[in-house]
């Protein structure tokens, strides 16, 4: 497993916001000159991320919470809430938030007809809504939600080695994972490609696998006043603990909660 990761080559390590000091007095200054008071650092982007299933289980599940929940310490913007109690998402519940990831769900989660439409106001209002892996494998029957996340899943032909082409390597989602990479991965193809709707970061290199075809992995979207994104990689643990991984997840957040 650690020769799939060494395929990804080293990860620059994540930033970090730091507060800048006032500076001192200085030596011929009199003693009684006071220092320019210190700004305040920005507040964390607080991420509300939920696991849970009505499907199919990734083993992943518990390697995307460790390293998720690791993310803080990585970079002082983030603050990680790892949960499957879906009565978190509703209208009150979402306002200590800034972020709603649905990392590895799948199948028709039990969310009320308010706890939809308090989803969807959260990210229409300015939230950021972030997908991973199977989050195009949720919620089938509710069409909102496809459009939220930007397609379903159809089918997983691949389960291999295959290269990952980088499409827009400026976008701040792409967290500076600026080159291509090879990912042991489940591929995924979805029943409408979503190249017409939405802004297309990385897809598959058909001929990687084997194939001909058009095959997005990742994009972005403005939905109202907020942001989505979504990233179809993630299947194994070993991607999840991929520094470059890790760099675009946390480039999205970033993007999603509009602070980059």
């Amino acid at each position: 497993m650690l020769s799939r990761l060494a395929k990804w080559g080293s990860a620059l390590p994540f930033a970090s916001l730091v507060a800048i000091g006032a500076l001192g007095c200085a030596a011929d200054q009199p003693a009684s000159s006071a220092s320019a008071p210190s700004p305040l650092a920005a507040a964390p982007i607080r991420v509300l991320m939920v696991t849970a299933t009505a499907g199919f289980r990734h083993d992943s599940i518990a390697a995307a919470r460790q390293v998720m929940g690791n993310l803080p310490a990585a970079s002082a913007e983030l603050a990680v809430t790892a949960t499957e109690d879906l009565s978190t998402i509703s209208t009150s519940g979402l306002r200590a938030y800034d972020v709603l990831m649905f990392a590895l769900t799948t199948g028709e989660l039990a969310l009320s007809g308010d706890q939809r439409a308090a989803l969807l106001a959260f990210v229409a209002a300015g939230g950021g809504f972030v997908g991973v892996h199977s989050a195009t494998d949720t919620l089938y029957e509710w069409p909102e939600y496809g459009q939220l996340v930007g397609a379903y899943f159809k089918e997983h032909p691949w389960t291999q080695q295959g290269t990952v082409i980088v499409e827009d390597p400026a976008h701040p989602a792409m967290g500076g994972v600026a080159d291509g990479f090879s990912v042991l991965e489940e591929f995924y193809t979805f029943r409408e490609n979503p190249r017409p709707r939405l802004h297309v970061l990385l897809r598959l290199d058909a001929a990687s696998v084997g194939s001909t075809g058009d095959y997005p992995l990742a994009w972005v979207q403005s939905y109202g006043s907020g942001r989505a994104y979504y990233n179809a990689l993630g299947h194994f643990p070993e991607t999840w603990r991929d520094p470059r991984f890790q760099r675009q997840l946390a480039g999205a957040i970033r993007w999603v909660a509009r602070r980059s």
